[in-house]
């Protein structure tokens, strides 16, 4: 990801595009074939030092690299560059690196959600309490946890495909895009060569409504990422110890407590995860240029792009890590199930009661009443309801067995797994 982003990479797609243009236009007769073939022999990837060089006097890196590329073409090296503006090159060469980069990050999706699902299956009958506003609710398992984790990465991977799609468009239409010095045909054959679509309609520039819409992708990416990573943040706590990070031999945890192990590496990725949204933001704000184009665009994502990539590349890559090793405790996930002695049978009750007959207000009321009891005196939930007689009357103690029974939260487990294996098991395999 780094080499994509380099400028030595940068400078070898703007290469790749003006090469192009240069066999366009001789396909087309403009340019005569052997100038071309002499151009293409000769034409070589000038040094990012050689064009900052030249830069110092043109003030122009586009304008320096042409000239940094002609040094080495003789008299043919008129031809390079031919009818192109600057913005033909950075843009359909901005396209190329995008393509490049969003094939990796696509493929640490794909092996950020191979981890996941791997993890999910192992445990999917591993009973935990689920929690709303940070409060015991009812019990799940910590595969469920994790197929909610596939499902939200394969949406992400679906949604970041369809932005790079979008971004897969080459300009080769000139000054304001009308083609006053290029041929249309030019731009078909240049952007058939590299691999794009031609941009319909263009300024100067490709619009930057479909570079936002792809900041925002990887943004919406790394929100998702940021959130798997806070959960086992949580997990993590003292006070939950259900889940931790793979902690290695030397590793310390603190320069200052020997005893600690931090949540380091989930923190890296909720932090991280807040560069790539900010990016989101910046992509927004260079839709909007003036006229045919101005350049209040080009410095920002020349930043937030790579930056964007990068991070998300190395969040993938840490997450992919931390599922893969992450420690998992099944028997503290059961000593916190049993902290809050069975409450979480409310709902269970309540329905059973309003199947006796019992109107939905007074069956809560009831069992709310125990509920409160039971969580103030600290006494056991199952045991204040078996020994109410009102509630006895209407439920025998075998449908109160039936109430109290854990394998009611897990019987639909199989369900969703059968959904998870229909995106796994696709023609092509979550990690090529």
């Amino acid at each position: 990801m780094a080499r994509i982003w380099s400028d030595e990479g940068k400078l070898e797609r703007w290469l790749e595009v003006e090469l192009a243009a240069l066999d366009a236009w001789a396909e087309t007769g403009v340019v005569p074939a052997e100038a071309a073939q002499e151009i293409r022999a000769a034409a070589k990837t000038p040094t990012p030092a050689r064009v900052a060089e030249i830069e110092e006097k043109t003030h122009h890196d586009l304008a320096a690299f042409v000239d940094a590329v002609a040094e080495g073409l003789g008299p043919a090296g008129r031809w390079l560059h031919y009818g192109l503006t600057s913005s033909d090159v950075v843009d359909t060469a901005l396209a190329l690196q995008i393509r490049a980069a969003g094939e990796l990050v696509l493929s640490g999706i794909d092996r950020a959600l191979e981890a996941v699902v791997k993890r999910a299956e192992e445990h999917r009958l591993t009973l935990t309490i689920g929690r709303t506003h940070g409060v015991h609710a009812e019990p799940t398992t910590f595969g469920l946890k994790l197929a909610v984790w596939a499902f939200e990465l394969d949406r992400d991977r679906n949604r970041l495909a369809v932005a790079l799609d979008g971004v897969r468009v080459g300009k080769l239409s000139g000054a304001v895009g009308n083609y006053a010095a290029i041929d249309p045909e030019v731009e078909r054959l240049a952007c058939e060569r590299l691999g794009l679509e031609p941009e319909p309609a263009a300024t100067q520039v490709v619009q930057r409504d479909r570079h936002a819409a792809l900041l925002a992708a990887l943004a919406v990416t790394a929100a998702s990422l940021e959130r798997f990573a806070t959960e086992i943040r949580h997990l993590a706590r003292t006070e939950v110890a259900e889940a931790q990070e793979p902690f290695g031999a030397g590793q310390k945890g603190s320069s200052a407590m020997p005893h600690k192990r931090n949540p380091v590496v989930a923190e890296r990725i909720c932090g991280l995860a807040r560069v790539v949204r900010a990016g989101a933001l910046v992509g927004l704000e260079n839709v909007a240029l003036w006229h045919e184009r101005d350049i209040s665009h080009s410095s920002a994502e020349r930043v937030t792009i790579p930056d964007a990539f990068l991070a998300l590349d190395y969040i993938l890559e840490r997450f992919s890590w931390l599922v893969a090793g992450l420690v998992v405790c099944p028997e503290q996930m059961r000593r916190n199930l049993e902290l809050s002695r069975g409450l979480f049978f409310s709902q269970r009750l309540l329905l059973a009661l309003v199947d006796t007959g019992l109107s939905r207000d007074g069956a809560y009321r009831l069992v709310q009443g125990h509920a409160m009891r039971a969580w103030e005196e600290e006494l056991d939930f199952p045991e204040l309801v078996r020994a109410d007689p009102e509630i006895g009357k209407r439920l025998d103690p075998a449908a109160l067995d039936a109430i109290f029974d854990l394998g009611h939260y897990t019987r639909h487990v199989d369900t969703v797994f059968e959904r998870l294996a229909a995106i796994t098991n696709k023609e092509e395999p979550v990690h090529a």
